[in-house]
Formats: C-alpha cells, sequence, structure tokens
C-alpha cells in the first residue's frame, strides 16, 4: 500500500475494557522477548524464537515501521492500570482501497487467560471503524488454536468458513479459519434488506 493513503496515526490510543493500545516503544523489549518463547508466535510474523536483547530490539524496529511504510498499524498491548506490556496487535490495511484489513493479536504467557486478548481485539476493531474506507475486518486462524477462536467470537467476530491449504507457517501448508466483522451501520444495513 502507499504510504500516503495510510490513516493517521490515532490522536487517542484505543481503548476497551482492562487494556489499551499504544505504539510500539523500545521499553516493550522484554514483552517481545517473552512473546519469543511461545512455541507458535515466531511462526506466524518476524519475532524470532527465544530472542535476545538485539533480536527483540530488531523486531521492535520492524513495528515500528509498519505505520510509515503503509502496512498498517501495530500496537503494544498494555493493561491501563499499570501501563504493563501485555502483547502485541495489529490492523493491516494491505487490502484497504477494497475496504477491507486483517488483524492479529499476541498476549504474552504470563497474561493469558484474563481477557485481555479479547479487550485488545475489541479496541482494534473500535479503532478500525474510525477508518471511513473500512467496511471489514478479517481473522485468520489456525483451527486447532480454541483460544484465538473464543477471543474472535467474544469480539463480536463471525466464522464465515475454512480456508484449506491457505498459507504457509513453519514450512507447511496450514489450513485457516475466516474469522470477520463487517462496520456496524453496514450491518444493521443489511439485516434491515433481509
Amino acid at each position: 500500500m502507499d504510504p500516503t493513503f495510510v490513516p493517521a496515526w490515532p490522536a487517542e490510543p484505543p481503548m476497551h475494557g482492562a487494556v489499551k493500545l499504544r505504539p510500539v516503544a523500545e521499553r516493550d523489549v522484554a514483552m517481545a522477548r517473552e512473546l519469543s518463547t511461545d512455541p507458535y508466535v515466531p511462526h506466524i510474523g518476524t519475532l524470532l524464537p527465544h530472542a535476545g536483547e538485539d533480536e527483540a530490539l530488531a523486531w521492535v524496529g520492524r513495528q515500528q515501521e509498519r505505520h510509515a511504510a503503509g502496512a498498517g498499524f501495530s500496537f503494544t498491548i498494555v493493561v491501563k492500570e499499570t501501563e504493563r506490556a501485555v502483547g502485541h496487535c495489529g490492523l493491516w490495511l494491505k487490502e484497504l482501497g477494497e475496504g477491507r484489513a486483517t488483524a492479529g493479536y499476541s498476549i504474552v504467557p504470563s497474561a493469558r487467560g484474563r481477557g485481555l486478548a479479547t479487550d485488545a481485539l475489541v479496541a482494534l476493531t473500535e479503532f478500525a471503524w474510525s477508518i471511513p474506507e473500512l467496511f471489514r475486518v478479517a481473522l485468520l486462524i489456525e483451527p486447532w488454536n480454541v483460544g484465538s477462536v473464543r477471543t474472535a467470537k467474544r469480539a463480536g467476530y463471525a466464522r464465515e468458513g475454512l480456508l484449506r491449504n491457505y498459507q504457509v507457517i513453519a514450512g507447511q501448508r496450514r489450513d485457516m479459519l475466516l474469522y470477520a466483522t463487517i462496520r456496524p451501520d453496514r450491518a444493521s444495513a443489511m439485516a434491515a434488506e433481509t
């Protein structure tokens, strides 16, 4: 995507429930290092497994460049009450010209099971609707990832299907579940038409 057409960074951090989303910063290296210990997270992005300080710092730098490069928005998920960084999420705008975006999220192992991923996905989705061109946000989730499926459902995403052999992860073609949500005013209009 052409960086000149990327929407502006939000003036106020997106928030929902216990979390807020802020720009990725160098102080997020410890969070990135913990994320890198998850056996799955390094396979779905650019974070190396068991990243050292320099590798985590390089990952932070790549996240900081995403918006300027036109890729979308890369956020650190923090607990509002403590400002503790507990994960990462992104809104990717490769298909913004068609009114579509994709989203992704990861919570560090030590902060899981508290609903923070759901809060982050809701905040990210609400932020997405502040972008006038967006009408649809999609998630791609491997079928075995029941935690992520629960997060998607709790955040208001609906399952739309199974994409067979859709994506290469860890060197293998994998099936992906497609979950999506559409702009609320558009969803209301479509319901009224049926």
